[in-house]
């Protein structure tokens, strides 16, 4: 998996290039310990466990994909290959750096990381009973190339909502991203991108993350509500430790060890990682669209989800590790499954609704009925101007004249209290007779 959390255009997301079967890629050292080789007819198709482990060859009695197209949204998909001859019928590049056809691989690290992804997903093998063959060996496949770190000329994020919609735009059945940002939270311009392929009636599948390249929990594009997120295992059907993570989205797990993919120069590597696990389910999707062509995009995810084997010890109905079992691709095509009215991985559309809302505009006000007002009184005619210092009828109303009564008066109190007084003493002093 690609992993964009540790660094922009990670490593894979486990020790990836490990040996080829016989021919060590030129990148990669050859694995000290290699498996043993197994002896049959064709080493490359035996060493395929997940063919018949996951009921892929019990699938291909029912169908083969045919009629279906899986976009792969990666670092390109190699020209060379004889696998993938015939398979590829559309392609472009979103990030500035590829070419138009998408199938340049882009990243001096992670090239051959869609080469890989796409031959899990719907390689041709190199004969009837040789070479790599994919889940879905008769689906057509469209290679969308991205780039990630400075080399990309545009932004990340711009880049995957771009490529969305060109494979929706060019017919896309199924999208595969074997990829993480590591972070649960995604840009806002992703939601219409998403809600897109949704209302289109895509599938999309994506990987979960390895704890190997950082990944401890899962991380966007794999927490939109909506997408098929994928967790994995070893060849045990035990979760993995380095090459899968954990994470209430997990809908199903498949195997993401020693898992086999053609490099764009044709050499066929072992690695590891949800990367791979994601276009084994894809693969899948391509095989139960191709079944049940009436099908909408949420019963093909119905029917992988709860068909998928329940895992002994595993919470239910849906475990952080497995999600709801190990995905079973024969039950998936030919069980008997009740049709469904919605994605069983949620709706984006209602989180966008939850979670988006102070993004909205505001509410449409309720024009008011007009009220009438009864006019005012006319104001009071202006008087002339006067001078603050020069008394006027009130003040000599009010204060003037009741101030010189009250004067007035006592005055003429005091004064006869005075002449009494001196009569008195006036009176005091004639002697008797």
């Amino acid at each position: 998996m690609i992993s964009l959390g540790r660094r922009i255009g990670g490593g894979l997301a486990a020790a990836a290039l490990a040996v080829t079967l016989g021919v060590a890629p030129a990148s990669a050292a050859t694995d000290p310990t290699p498996s043993p080789v197994p002896s049959s007819v064709d080493p490359v198709r035996d060493a395929q466990y997940w063919l018949a482990d996951y009921g892929i060859e019990d699938a291909w009695r029912t169908t083969r994909g045919a009629g279906v197209r899986i976009a792969v949204i990666d670092t390109g998909i190699g020209r060379g290959p004889v696998e993938f001859q015939g398979a590829v019928v559309a392609g472009t590049d979103v990030s500035g750096i590829g070419s138009a056809d998408g199938r340049t691989p882009i990243g001096a690290v992670d090239g051959n990381h869609g080469s890989w992804v796409a031959s899990l997903a719907a390689a041709r093998g190199t004969g009837p009973g040789t070479g790599m063959i994919g889940v879905a060996p008769e689906a057509e496949l469209m290679a969308v190339s991205v780039g990630f770190g400075s080399a990309a000329t545009v932004p990340f994020v711009e880049q995957i909502a771009e490529a969305i919609r060109w494979s929706v735009d060019n017919g896309a059945d199924v999208i595969n991203m074997s990829l993480t940002t590591n972070t649960p939270d995604w840009d806002p311009s992703w939601d219409d991108a998403f809600l897109y392929a949704f209302e289109s009636d895509v599938v999309v599948v994506v990987a979960a993350g390895n704890r190997g390249s950082g990944t401890t929990a899962v991380g966007a594009p794999a927490t939109i509500p909506g997408v098929l997120t994928v967790g994995g295992v070893d060849p045990r059907g035990r979760a993995s430790v380095e090459a899968s993570t954990q994470g209430i989205t997990i809908g199903v797990a498949a195997p993401s060890e020693r898992l086999l993919g053609v490099s764009a120069d044709g050499r066929v590597v072992v690695w590891d990682g949800t990367s791979g696990a994601a276009p084994i389910v894809a693969g899948v999707a391509a095989l139960v669209r191709a079944a049940h062509p009436d099908l909408d995009a949420a019963n093909v995810i119905n029917r992988i989800v709860s068909t998928a084997r329940p895992v002994a010890g595993a919470e239910q109905p849906v475990d952080p590790l497995y999600g709801r079992g190990l995905v079973d691709a024969a039950a998936a095509v030919r069980a008997d499954v009740p049709a469904v009215t919605a994605n069983p991985m949620g709706s984006l559309s209602e989180w966008i609704r939850l979670y988006r809302r102070a993004d909205s505009g505001p509410a449409p006000s309720v024009p008011s009925e007009p009220v009438e007002i009864e006019p005012l009184p006319p104001a009071d005619a202006a008087g002339r101007a006067v001078s603050p210092l020069l008394p006027t009828g009130e003040t000599i109303l009010y204060g003037t004249l009741p101030l010189t009564l009250l004067t007035t008066t006592a005055i003429l109190f005091t004064l006869g209290v005075t002449a009494a007084v001196r009569r008195i003493r006036l009176a005091s002093r004639t002697p008797s007779r």
